[in-house]
């Protein structure tokens, strides 16, 4: 199948209401139907103002995190509308991709 790999960029701290804002777009990929979805950290970034991000032994607040789904392009429409739609502003990666399962689906 064709579809896209949508990845989105934020930090551990970054929050939309009660939750991490990593953790609301990985629920919202999920609900709105991706196929699957992982959320990572890593170990240092930078962002579009130029400042870096890392995690510390004694403070993960700045840790960067991405969230990664695999989504078909309705899906895809449906997903940034509604983060368009709550007002967030977060920096994704659209990658058009083949994706599929392999083996039996048992």
């Amino acid at each position: 199948m064709k579809g896209y790999q949508l990845t989105f960029y934020t930090q551990q701290d970054r929050r939309h209401g009660k939750e991490s804002l990593a953790e609301w777009l990985l629920k919202l990929a999920k609900e709105h139907g991706a196929l699957g979805g992982t959320l990572f950290g890593a170990g240092e970034s930078f962002g579009h103002d130029g400042r870096f991000h890392s995690a510390h032994f004694f403070e993960l607040a700045d840790q960067p995190v991405g969230v990664m789904a695999a989504v078909d392009e309705a899906t895809c429409a449906r997903v940034l509308d509604a983060i368009r739609s709550e007002g967030i502003d977060v920096f994704f990666v659209k990658t058009p991709v083949e994706y599929g399962r392999t083996g039996s689906a048992d």
